[in-house]
């Protein structure tokens, strides 16, 4: 068993494949229509055909509630691994990235962690 496809809930779609591919990399994998909404997802430019992060609309109330519980504690949805948290701190903060905590050391990593404009906080860890 293995990993092939996870998710994170968005607001909207098209701002979501925005931020996602635009200012955090990723490449458009999937877009089918589903119903009202769409099967989006997104993969890493560098294992493109490992895991897919599915950009999930996110309209029902349960979901929003969650969502807002999590961001308001400070607490991130998901996390990416990047080679070097303080490189990518800065590119995300020269594109305009808000982060709600600046890299940081702990134990045998460092971690930061930002807000992607579609109701999360994402966390980046060196890994």
């Amino acid at each position: 068993m293995k990993i092939k496809l996870t998710s994170v809930p968005v607001d909207d779609q098209a701002k979501a494949l925005d931020f996602y591919t635009r200012v955090l990399g990723f490449v458009k994998k999937t877009d089918l229509p589903a119903g009202e909404f769409r099967w989006l997802t997104v993969v890493s430019t560098e294992a493109p055909d490992e895991v897919e992060l599915l950009l999930e609309p996110s309209e029902k109330p349960e979901t929003q509630t969650y969502k807002k519980y999590l961001k308001g504690m400070g607490i991130p949805y998901t996390a990416f691994a990047v080679a070097d948290v303080q490189k990518e701190y800065e590119r995300l903060t020269g594109l305009g990235v808000k982060f709600t905590m600046e890299p940081t050391p702990m134990g045998p990593t460092v971690l930061a962690v930002f807000d992607d404009t579609c109701g999360n906080l994402i966390q980046i860890y060196q890994g």
